[in-house]
């Protein structure tokens, strides 16, 4: 087999040699590896798409690019058991329809990392594959409108997979269609259009994430128990957007977040059910437009233990009832005016909160244009000092927590 495979190595040289420009076939070494083997290649670039379709080990210690050549995708595993490493993977296709990527993953229980993937398409696509390790890639779609860009990451009916310290920027989202039970942890998101978006999948987990100025940052959509802890969004100033929106969800854990300077902190829509409540713990929403934005005729979600910082409206509602049905306690507060005389580090008072100035941009979305100027502090103060009605109730923390 190492005779058939120097063979080999010598006719794909002459056929470099004679062909001006052409690359070595990939596929070429792919198919003479045997069942468990390990491909090193020289250090070089070689032509693809490639199919795998026996579990093989292939290291390209960083030094070997797969150039898809334009055409469909670079390389796609179609075997349980592959390890790819060490690649640089680029020139994909460019057809959506057919979900041209640098990889495709349709496997079970394979390891993706330490590779470079640029100027593709899509950049890994996991469909229908189960029990993978995608960790420590570079991926960055080609040039374009981000609208116009592939995935970085694509889950399609993929399980228990987990993401891990991937730097992808420049994509159009990473998605996840369909997919529960997968975990995404110490990975970058930046420069592209939604960070994350779930779709039909519960039971993810999201963790220790930085997630920096892309357009919006995490959706939430019919996906049940997804927990979001421990991850950094920041910078997306956007007005159209949310550094978290979380709709038709039940169950989702939102803790121990960092959300700063961004146009809304978090969307979410009053539940539908009593079950479908989300648990809003111990996050930093610091120096965002609006903090909080609640839509929908009542509220229903716990929101213990946050900490509001430098924010021009800590919460906004559209209707007064959104959120004064949300179950709000000891959270950090830095608007309020109370005292803590007996030391137990609560405030004497509840923290209220009332529908004054701010309720005009909500009411005329053109208005949040003037949002913290001069002009809409001097109607805020003017309702305060002399009130023509008596303002309505946004919401009530009956333990504010003293810092």
């Amino acid at each position: 087999m190492k005779r058939l495979g120097v063979m080999i190595w010598l006719w794909a040289g002459c056929l470099v040699s004679s062909v001006v420009y052409a690359l070595p076939p990939m596929q070429l070494f792919v198919d003479i590896t045997p069942p468990g083997g390990v491909l090193t290649l020289p250090a070089g670039s070689y032509a693809g798409p490639v199919v795998i379709r026996r579990p093989i080990t292939i290291d390209g210690k960083g030094e070997v690019t797969v150039d898809g050549e334009g055409s469909g995708t670079v390389i796609s595993v179609e075997a349980d058991g592959v390890t790819l490493r060490g690649l640089h993977l680029t020139h994909s296709g460019d057809s959506h329809d057919q979900v041209d990527a640098g990889l495709l993953l349709a496997a079970d229980d394979g390891v993706i990392e330490d590779n470079q993937i640029d100027d593709v398409l899509f950049g890994i696509h996991l469909r229908q594959a189960n029990g993978n390790v995608v960790r420590n890639n570079r991926i960055r779609s080609r040039a374009g409108e981000p609208s116009l860009r592939g995935e970085g990451i694509r889950l399609w009916y993929s399980m228990d997979n987990l993401l891990e310290g991937n730097r992808i920027s420049q994509v159009r989202d990473v998605l996840f269609t369909n997919s529960s039970d997968n975990r995404f942890i110490g990975n970058v998101i930046e420069n592209s259009r939604i960070g994350m978006e779930f779709i039909f999948s519960p039971d993810n987990e999201v963790k220790q994430n930085r997630l920096v100025g892309n357009t919006s940052g995490i959706v939430v959509l019919y996906s049940n128990r997804v927990t979001i802890s421990h991850n950094k969004l920041l910078n997306m100033p956007d007005a159209t957007s949310s550094a978290l929106a979380v709709k038709a969800s039940s169950q989702v854990r939102v803790e121990s977040n960092d959300i700063v300077r961004c146009a809304i902190g978090i969307t979410a829509n009053s539940p539908a059910f009593p079950e479908n409540i989300i648990y809003l713990n111990d996050n930093h929403f610091a120096y965002n437009d609006v903090a909080m934005y609640f839509h929908g005729e009542k509220g229903g979600h716990i929101i213990h233990g946050n900490r509001f910082t430098g924010n021009i409206i800590p919460v906004a509602v559209s209707a007064a009832t959104s959120a004064r049905g949300n179950d709000w306690r000891d959270n950090i507060w830095d608007t309020y005016e109370g005292f803590d005389r007996d030391q137990d580090g609560a405030g004497d008072t509840p923290h209220n909160v009332y529908l004054y100035s701010d309720r005009l941009w909500m009411d005329r979305p053109m208005v949040r244009f003037f949002r913290g100027s001069p002009v809409l502090e001097l109607v805020d103060f003017i309702e305060r000092l002399a009130p023509f009605s008596h303002p309505e109730l946004i919401l009530s923390d009956p333990t504010p927590r003293i810092h």
